[in-house]
């Protein structure tokens, strides 16, 4: 599978993360991997009429997006598939894509489900296009104009950037006490933004820090990983990593199909 990056135009850098595209141009599927969660939406929009791939023994047609919050999938890309991948930064697909995000939170939903029949321009468009270069370029001005539609929330990006400086140690009661808002009110529009509870979010930020120190420091110990992830012991960290990944730290270590 070929995969290649490219660069965000600077309105749409604060809302995402990642663009590329992916091509499965062998003569078989790709072997299943099993992607971890990491609280982002993505988008996967298909410019070929091959199947995008089979997520979680489902075969999925035409583009997607994904909502991998708190569970991992397991993903396997079919042969001849071609995609201008999307991943946005937590809690700001919301911008683009005005559902609730706690109601598609851990699935694989269909674009046209959510756009309509804009899903199927776009497919048609990108499918049109002589290279990738031109798919990504016309992907980004869909998702420019959209920026109009959507709306943004200043005090939840604020938490969010205060959680990812924190490493997830922050606590909720001072994510409630920045906003300004009552912690049930407060909780609500944190679900609705960026797909789970603010004490789930700290959790997985928690998590994710951990594979980090984890593709960073290949030669320290799980206990000091760990430790420098800010777990309060190795009873917490094995349970974290038994419910989103559904392997140990040391077979996440040792394991070849799993994606992080």
């Amino acid at each position: 599978m070929r995969i290649q990056s490219y660069d965000i135009i600077p309105a749409l850098q604060p809302y995402i993360k990642l663009i590329c595209t992916m091509e499965c141009d062998d003569d078989t599927d790709t072997s299943y991997i099993r992607v971890l969660p990491d609280a982002c939406v993505e988008l996967f929009l298909n410019y070929t009429s091959t199947p995008v791939a089979i997520i979680s023994d489902e075969l999925h047609k035409r583009s997607i997006v994904t909502f991998r919050m708190s569970r991992p999938m397991d993903v396997q890309m079919r042969k001849g598939a071609g995609v201008v991948a999307i991943c946005f930064h937590p809690g700001m697909a919301y911008k683009f894509i005005q559902v609730p995000m706690h109601i598609l939170s851990d699935t694989t939903t269909a674009l046209d489900d959510i756009w309509d029949c804009m899903a199927a321009e776009i497919e048609d468009k990108l499918a049109g296009s002589s290279n990738n270069e031109m798919r990504v370029s016309l992907a980004q001005q869909y998702l420019f104009k959209e920026l109009a539609n959507g709306k943004d929330d200043l005090q939840i990006a604020h938490c969010l950037r205060q959680v990812r400086l924190s490493g997830g140690l922050i606590t909720v009661g001072r994510l409630v006490s920045d906003t300004g808002f009552s912690q049930r009110h407060f909780s609500r529009k944190f679900q609705e933004y960026v797909g789970l509870s603010p004490k789930e979010y700290l959790r997985v930020s928690r998590f994710i820090l951990s594979l980090d120190h984890l593709k960073k420091y290949p030669v320290i110990s799980l206990t000091e990983v760990a430790y420098n992830s800010g777990y309060y012991d190795q009873a917490h960290f094995i349970r974290d990593y038994k419910d989103y990944t559904g392997y140990t730290p040391g077979e996440v270590v040792r394991a070849r199909h799993i994606l992080y």
